[in-house]
C-alpha cells in the first residue's frame, strides 16, 4: 500500500505541475477568466495532495522527483503572480481613467465630453 500511496503522490505533484503550466500560458494569453476557473481545480488538487503527502514517507528517488516538480511548481506560479500584478496594474490605470473621465463629466457635463475630445486635435507641439 505504501508504493501506491507514494506512487499516488508523484502523480499528484504531476498533475499539479500540469495544471500550473495550463494555467501559465492563460495568464501569458490574458485569459483572465478560464486561469481563475482553472484556479479552483488547482487549489482542489493541492488540498487533496497536501493531505495524502502526510500519509506517506518518499524513498530518495520519490524526494528528488517531488522536489523537481515542486520547483518547476514554483516558477511557473512565480511566473502567473508577475502576469497577474502587471494585469492588476493595468486595470488600476483604466480605472484610473474612467474615474477621471467621469468626474469630469460630472464637473462639466457635456462640455466635458467637448474638451476631452478637443485636446486630441491640437498638435502639442503647436505653441
Amino acid at each position: 500500500m505504501a508504493m501506491t500511496t507514494a506512487r499516488a503522490v508523484l502523480e499528484g505533484y504531476a498533475q499539479l505541475r500540469q495544471q500550473v503550466a495550463i494555467m501559465l500560458e492563460l495568464a501569458r494569453a490574458g485569459e483572465w477568466d478560464t486561469l481563475i476557473e482553472r484556479q479552483g481545480g488547482y487549489l482542489q488538487l493541492a488540498d487533496r495532495l497536501r493531505q495524502l503527502d502526510k500519509e506517506v514517507e518518499l524513498d530518495q528517488d520519490g524526494i528528488q522527483c517531488k522536489a523537481e516538480l515542486l520547483e518547476a511548481i514554483l516558477a511557473d506560479d512565480l511566473a502567473i503572480q508577475e502576469y497577474l500584478m502587471a494585469r492588476r496594474s493595468e486595470l488600476g490605470q483604466l480605472m484610473g481613467t474612467s474615474r477621471r473621465q467621469r468626474d469630469l463629466h460630472r464637473s462639466y457635463g457635456k462640455q466635458a465630453t467637448v474638451v476631452v475630445d478637443a485636446g486630441d486635435k491640437f498638435d502639442p507641439g503647436t505653441p
